[in-house]
């Protein structure tokens, strides 16, 4: 867990705000980011890739809240968006358009034209349909949209199925072997100007070897087109550094632009990195509270007021997230294994199974930590139960970034058709 997290006093803190404190204004449960903890990741990053002339545009799908966005913004840090509400939250949180990278399967028209508009940085071409369709608005409107082709250079992640995006039976990216000839007709095409290769391998990896394998042939890639003519300026090497879940230190960066020097660094290129979890997932714990201790037949549950709806990466992707109670045990108590489950009416509801705690009763509070990514922001409101506040911290201050909706609100954004709504009621 990051550095940002300790007991203090005998109570978890986040830098110096004790979690019971915010659990004790705004409820659980509850999602608590640090600044300190960014800003070390981030300064980190920076300094691993700065010597190679590296860029750092965050990837926004892994915390889009606007308090992280505009902490990353003071940092220097640009954005990595893949649609246009993503790239409207980075903009409103002060990351200049032209800093910005828009990614993603399937962009539609209009997301396309808000990005020649908003006057973003680069848009990367995921297909010749992309392409095309681009090329033909930007013509229109007399502008011309840098533009980054993005390969799948079918390399396995090594990491889980649901997030390996570097495969040939993955969905992003042209083929490698098709590249030149896209590349040839960007060339050609008016309104667009195709200055780099973009790859983005998969996320949460934790060994480098795929990351070689990968730039590697992007290096190759690169000299093909340069020798054909086509000048290659920029090259977007993606993200995808995953952090120790299971304990441990953090994959070391400098290793990482070690691979990069080494595999595109004779290229004269800029580069551009898009981590995302690697700068956020242990700035963020969730807060819960225990509801019940539960003996079934053949496991003992723990039942708290956090779901998955909340945080829904154990379930989806069987991902494991450390659980600390937020009172400091005591020395020596006798643990037990138990799972954590929410009250969700799923069976698949729950933060961890056959995970070894100290004795918790009914009352006691927990905090869920590596939760700074795809946490808030994959939740829902399943089961109707509203959105988790979300809380930033910044040394002995913290405030709410994002408020929990009453049910009010949240029932609200229902609208009955005239047919349904009562006589003299709402519509």
């Amino acid at each position: 867990m990051s550095e940002a997290f300790t007991y203090l006093n005998g109570s978890l803190h986040a830098e110096a705000v004790d979690l019971a404190e915010i659990a004790g204004q705004v409820g659980t449960p509850f999602y608590c980011y640090s600044t300190a903890a960014i800003a070390a990741r981030f300064r980190r990053f920076e300094a691993a890739v700065a010597p190679l002339g590296g860029r750092i545009c965050y990837a926004v799908k892994a915390n889009s809240n606007q308090a992280v966005l505009a902490t990353l913004a003071h940092l220097g840090a640009g954005a990595d968006v893949v649609s246009e509400g993503e790239a409207r939250r980075a903009v409103a949180a002060g990351i200049p358009p032209q800093r910005i990278v828009f990614s993603g399967v399937g962009k539609t028209e209009a997301e396309l034209v808000f990005a020649l508009e908003a006057g973003i940085g680069q848009v990367n071409i995921e297909s010749e349909r992309d392409l095309e369709l681009l090329s033909r608005l930007a013509a229109a409107r007399g502008k011309r949209m840098p533009i980054a082709i993005r390969v799948n250079p079918d390399v396995d992640a090594l990491t889980h199925a649901k997030i390996a995006t570097g495969k040939a039976e993955n969905k992003f990216g042209i083929d490698i072997a098709a590249a030149p000839r896209v590349f040839a007709r960007a060339a050609e095409l008016p309104g667009v100007d195709p200055v780099s290769v973009a790859l983005h391998i998969g996320s949460q990896l934790t060994d480098f070897a795929p990351y070689e394998q990968a730039f590697g042939r992007v290096a190759e890639l690169v000299r093909t087109l340069r020798a054909s003519g086509i000048a290659i300026r920029h090259l977007d090497l993606g993200g995808g550094i995953g952090v120790p879940y299971h304990g441990g230190p953090a994959p070391d960066v400098a290793l990482y632009a070690e691979i990069v020097r080494r595999t595109v660094g004779d290229l004269d290129c800029e580069l551009l990195f898009e981590p995302g979890r690697y700068l956020v997932a242990e700035a963020g714990v969730l807060v819960g509270t225990v509801i019940d201790v539960k003996q079934g037949a053949t496991r003992r549950f723990v039942v708290g007021d956090f779901a998955m709806n909340d945080l829904i990466r154990p379930t989806l992707y069987e991902a494991y997230h450390p659980i600390l109670p937020v009172a400091e045990p005591v020395p020596g108590a006798t643990s037990a294994i138990v799972d954590v489950v929410g009250p969700i009416c799923e069976t698949g509801d729950f933060l961890a199974r056959d995970r070894t705690l100290p004795p918790v009763a009914p009352g006691d509070l927990l905090a869920v930590t590596h939760a700074g990514a795809y946490g808030a922001v994959m939740s829902s409101t399943y089961n109707t139960r509203p959105m988790v506040p979300e809380v930033l911290v910044n040394g002995a201050e913290w405030a709410v970034v994002r408020p929990r909706p009453s049910y009010e609100v949240l029932i609200g954004l229902d609208r009955l058709p005239g047919w349904l709504a009562p006589p003299n009621g709402p519509r």
